[in-house]
């Protein structure tokens, strides 16, 4: 059996955390993501608003984007704040997440067999998008 010098270990160690994902970011500073956390929270603000001027399920399918936005805004933020596996898992999970509730709220204008149809697409769609970031991750 061939012996491996340590300058050999040390480099498949290298080239192994690179292809594992393990990619060492610098971390973002903190005033820059306080700033960018103020920011997303202005923004979620001014969405809301804008959903006040509409009516009935119109009014809860744009809630559900805008609450989705800054939720998956926030979590992209976090990721780059404090970089993980983990952290991106999150943020494609906030994805999951926020479509599966704006889908959710468009079935709400649907009727008997047709909103139940839809709801269980809009599940099947979170599960697969879930399971993709579980496999990517």
């Amino acid at each position: 059996m061939r012996k491996l010098s340590v300058i050999q270990i040390a480099a498949g160690l290298v080239f192994s955390a690179g292809s594992a994902g393990v990619v060492a970011e610098p971390q973002m500073p903190y005033d820059i993501y306080r700033a960018d956390l103020d920011r997303i929270e202005r923004e979620y603000k001014v969405d809301k608003e804008r959903c006040d001027s509409l009516d009935d399920n119109a009014e809860d399918i744009c809630l559900a984007e805008a609450k989705g936005k800054e939720e998956v805004a926030k979590a992209d933020l976090e990721a780059r704040y404090k970089p993980s596996r983990k952290a991106r898992y999150e943020v494609d999970a906030a994805k999951a997440e926020a479509d599966f509730r704006v889908a959710k709220e468009i079935c709400d204008d649907k009727d008997g067999n047709a909103k139940d149809v839809c709801v269980e697409e809009a599940k099947a769609a979170k599960a697969a998008a879930i399971a993709d970031a579980k496999r990517e991750y």
